[in-house]
């Protein structure tokens, strides 16, 4: 063998040691983040199927801006700040909250007021259940349920393994695209290595792009030095690098607020008809008053929108965000990749199915590292049963509790108070009470009971969502409701792919029959065969 042959192989040793050992590490967290990341790809619908109560028809941003604005003026008008979310194509409320004017001799500043949702038609509050819908498996996707900042720093640590286990991962594999055209069932390891192989080299690109890209959304916190070396304040280098407007001090002099709706209409001719999403209204009714509007990220590949600043007194245009630079242009654009808010609904879905081959990818990598080393009749060592154990627990408990968070959106009573912190509860006591159950259980049995549960738990949800409201399956379709009857659709293949595993995990193994051997031809057959290795 060559010296470049022997270096070659070397370095292909040393690339499968990083990818085992990195993606065992990290494994279980980034199927968790990798799970909740793909459902969240359909976050606003997740809330609006959470929140039944809810129908509400679309309006234009200006109807909805100045509804709001009525709103505000009726609630809290001597506010220092007023917060307006406009309703979208796929979020139909208006979202509001104010922030109070700061007492001089206070210790601590006030507190924003409550978020409050709004007809956008006619500005009225909306009655609806109490819960966090799809924005908690956002949060959890990058946050993990832990305390700040702990939480982001633990996703990006598993977010830089996961990236280094990629690259590790393609150099390791000398056969990886062809080894993407096989998948042999009823094979032990060598079936589970082909799962893994298929699911990571269907989607390569979009798992390197949501692995970096999760990472550049966070980069301001993981590298906070460069910023800490040349401003004084964060403050600074947001202002210089956004184009954020100072909050400005009230005059005292009182001004009634101009009228939202043409500031709404001109902001969207400046942007060429873009959709305005976001408006602060700093100091209204004062002299000083400025109302900044911020364009939509949703329509487009950069998330991070432009800005318009207007006088609330004169309704003068006072400034505009300036055209971002390069690094800025390419900021927004990763953000917006790794979001995914400018895909229409067939990109979004494709978003969705990749997400879950990367949830898939990540799941057979664990359970091929166990059956590589599972010897039978030999007595597994203690590691081997810890990440049998915790494969158990993450792979086949974690949709149990998603499912259970779901249901308990429906079971619950819609006028408790604190529901919202019941349901998240539900699911993260469902999935550490399955996982601790199923240490009871023999490992077979584990894993056909723990998947089993969870079929069911989402193959339920049609079933209670009809028993619980008006918007069951058959209204769905009788009404139209697609939300609602994609959703119940969803939830039941969902549940039908979880059964399959229950099913495939609940099999007896079959041995392989052995080999029969052909006959051992005469010596006098087998020389030339001899003859001609020994010349070879």
């Amino acid at each position: 063998m060559s010296k470049a042959a022997v270096e070659e192989k070397g370095l292909r040793q040393s690339m499968a040691w990083i990818h085992t050992w990195l993606g065992l590490l990290a494994g279980w967290i980034l199927f968790a983040m990798f799970l909740t990341g793909t459902a969240s790809y359909f976050r606003p619908e997740i809330t609006r199927w959470m929140q039944p109560e809810l129908r509400l028809a679309p309006v234009a941003p200006r109807q909805a801006a100045e509804t709001a604005v009525a709103h505000m003026q009726a609630t809290s008008p001597d506010d220092q700040q007023w917060y307006i979310y406009l309703p979208d194509d796929r979020t139909p409320e208006t979202r509001i909250f104010a922030m109070p004017k700061p007492e001089p001799e206070a210790k601590a500043p006030k507190k924003r007021s409550a978020e409050i949702k709004l007809d956008p038609a006619t500005g009225a509050p909306l009655s609806a259940r109490e819960t966090r819908g799809g924005e908690h498996f956002y949060r959890f996707h990058f946050q993990l349920q832990l305390p700040h900042p702990w939480g982001r720093w633990l996703a990006g640590l598993c977010a830089i393994f996961m990236l280094a286990a990629i690259i590790s991962g393609v150099i390791t594999h000398k056969r990886i695209f062809v080894d993407f055209f096989t998948l042999r069932w009823n094979k032990g390891q060598r079936s589970w290595l082909d799962a893994h192989n298929v699911s990571a080299v269907l989607a390569l690109p979009f798992h390197a792009m949501i692995t970096y890209t999760g990472l550049i959304t966070l980069f301001v916190m993981y590298m906070p030095w460069p910023i800490a070396a040349n401003y004084q304040k964060p403050a600074g280098f947001y202002t210089d690098a956004y184009g954020t407007e100072p909050d400005g001090k009230a005059l005292g002099k009182p001004v009634p607020l101009r009228p939202i709706g043409p500031l709404v209409d001109a902001a969207a001719r400046e942007w060429q008809g873009g959709r305005p999403r976001t408006i602060i209204i700093r100091n209204p009714n004062d002299a000083a008053a400025t109302v900044t509007i911020l364009r939509s990220g949703a329509e487009r590949l950069n998330a991070r929108g432009e800005s318009i600043t207007y006088s609330g007194a004169t309704g003068e245009k006072l400034s505009q965000s300036a055209p971002p630079g390069p690094a800025l242009t390419t900021a927004g654009v990763m953000l917006g990749l790794h979001l995914g808010n400018f895909a229409g609904p067939v990109l979004r879905w494709i978003y969705f199915l990749l997400g879950l081959t990367g949830t898939a990818m990540v799941g057979t990598g664990l359970l091929l590292w166990t059956a590589k080393r599972r010897k039978p009749g030999a007595k597994p060592f203690f590691g081997f049963r810890l990440v049998e154990r915790l494969n158990i627990a993450t792979i086949a408990c974690l949709p149990a509790g998603m499912a259970a968070f779901l249901l308990a959106n429906r079971l619950i009573p819609a006028g408790l108070e604190g529901r919202a912190e019941l349901e998240v509860k539900a699911m993260f006591w469902t999935w550490f009470g399955m996982a601790a159950f199923s240490l009871l259980r023999p490992v077979r049995r584990a894993w056909g009971e723990a998947l089993t549960l969870s079929a069911a738990a989402f193959a339920a949800l049609p079933l209670v969502n009809m028993a619980t409201t008006d918007r069951g399956f058959p209204a769905s379709i009788a009404s139209r409701d697609w939300l609602f009857l994609s959703f119940d659709m969803a939830m039941l293949a969902i549940g039908a792919l979880l059964a399959f595993g229950a099913w495939r995990a609940a099999r007896p193994k079959t041995q392989p029959m052995p080999r029969r051997r052909s006959p051992r031809p005469p010596a006098m057959a087998a020389a030339p065969v001899r003859e001609i290795a020994d010349v070879a």
